[in-house]
């Protein structure tokens, strides 16, 4: 299987990546580096579309945290969506589905756990 990360961005909304494919130990760069590329841009709030990931490793969660962690660093966040199956069930279990889960009208988005 194959990794892609696209990019789209909608006027005054985050940016968005969308994840298809498998995120593992070879993939995880070219997230990385998107993400790097966004924020070099000056994004500061990336949603990341996971609807079409199939697979996660360890890897992909540090990437996860890793751009969740530039981002607050600069005032900013990154949030998930779309996850299901083992890619939903592997962030539950970490714990990220909490920390960076997306809802459709959060009261504050820099709320990692806004209700």
């Amino acid at each position: 299987m194959t990794f892609t990360v696209t990019h789209g961005q909608r006027d005054g909304g985050p940016a968005r990546l969308r994840l298809a494919g498998e995120l593992d130990l070879s993939t995880a760069p070219e997230l990385n580096a998107a993400i790097d590329r966004l924020f070099a841009e000056g994004h500061r709030e990336l949603l990341l579309d996971l609807t079409e990931l199939t697979f996660c490793d360890s890897t992909g969660i540090a990437a996860f945290v890793r751009g969740d962690n530039l981002a607050a660093a600069d005032g900013g966040w990154l949030r998930i969506t779309g996850a299901t199956g083992r890619v939903a069930r592997v962030l539950q279990v970490t714990g990220l589905a909490e920390v960076l889960r997306h809802e459709a009208e959060p009261a504050d988005p820099a709320t990692p756990a806004a209700s």
